[in-house]
């Protein structure tokens, strides 16, 4: 009787470990979710372009959106929108995104993959299904600014996240005056984030 139960418990929980190994391994809310810009957004206009930054995500709001904690990963996650007023298209993966912090250390631009990467080691993920993994960056990446497409008039508005790691890869520190540079835009952009 017990080596009739042992193939059987065996195949139940094979198919429930890869059942749930098929999902994403951070549950990331819908874009769609993603509530418009709040009124008390920053703005700079770059010549021709208009940059908003949104005030910076609290620890809370990264674990609802992500739900993964990113500051405590050292990733800093900087919502922003680009409107194209006028002149030649804009070619943003020319431009070149920066945030500096008080002692004037600058935070590296991170792709879609290296942010995960540094989530999961963060977050202690070494063991996980491919499947997985790319589920996740995904849609991650879904909230990410599009930095490849020319700005222009055919689509004058942008929005995304830009995400940018600590100098020294520790959490991020929001005490610390952080300030977002843009440039190779028109005209350089600067705009404090907090």
């Amino acid at each position: 009787m017990l080596r009739r139960r042992i193939p059987l418990v065996l195949l139940l929980t094979a198919s429930l470990l890869s059942g749930s190994c098929a999902t994403s391994l951070f549950k990331v809310k819908p874009v769609a979710e993603l509530p418009p810009l709040p009124s008390n957004s920053r703005s700079a206009d770059a010549g021709g372009v208009t940059v908003r930054v949104a005030p910076l995500l609290s620890d809370e709001q990264t674990q609802e959106l992500f739900e993964a904690n990113l500051p405590l990963a050292g990733v800093l996650p900087v919502r922003v929108a680009l409107n194209f007023q006028s002149g030649v298209p804009l070619e943003l993966k020319k431009a070149k995104f920066v945030v500096r912090d008080s002692q004037n250390r600058e935070w590296k631009l991170l792709t879609t993959k290296k942010a995960v990467s540094r989530i999961m080691k963060a977050n202690g993920v070494s063991f996980y299904n491919p499947h997985s993994k790319k589920q996740f960056e995904s849609d991650f990446g879904a909230y990410g600014l599009d930095l490849k497409t020319p700005l222009d008039s055919s689509q004058p508005e942008r929005h995304g996240f830009l995400f940018f790691q600590t100098p020294d890869k520790s959490a991020v520190d929001n005490n610390q005056k952080l300030t977002l540079v843009i440039e190779r835009l028109p005209q350089p952009v600067t705009i404090p984030l907090n």
